[in-house]
């Protein structure tokens, strides 16, 4: 299951075209983000008491469909990860009626606090600290 949350688009976030800033869809991936790690047990406070923090080290964008004032959207958020240091981060920002208006795409890893690398295996280190680590594997 994929882990999503809803949003609803503000009149101070759009643009002079009345649609949802571009920027902003940026913003809604990150909150998405940040709250699948806090529904798995992992909110900030506990990351960093770790010594850890995530990292987005590439973000793509595709535009698919306006967003406007008052929509509701629900943003998803899913991890694939792999071997090695990097994970993929796969969401869409998705309309009511079913509508993707946006699919967001990034590579991500977890940086290690003190010596500011990657550490090794995001997946084993993110699944020991959380407390419903079956989130984390959408």
């Amino acid at each position: 299951m994929t882990f999503s949350v809803v949003v609803t688009v503000r009149g101070y976030e759009l643009d002079t075209q009345g649609h949802l800033n571009q920027s902003v869809y940026l913003q809604y991936a990150e909150h998405a983000r940040w709250e699948l790690l806090r529904a798995a047990g992992l909110p900030q406070e506990k990351l960093l008491a770790s010594g850890v923090g995530p990292v987005a080290l590439e973000v793509t964008v595709r535009y698919l469909s306006e967003l406007r004032g008052g929509d509701e959207v629900r943003v998803t958020c899913r991890f694939v990860y792999g071997e090695g240091k990097m994970f993929k981060v796969v969401q869409q920002i998705v309309k009511d009626d079913g509508t993707v208006a946006a699919e967001i795409s990034g590579v991500a890893g977890m940086l290690d606090l003190t010596t500011r690398r990657l550490i090794t295996d995001p997946r084993s280190h993110l699944a020991a600290l959380a407390d419903n680590p079956d989130l984390l594997s959408g």
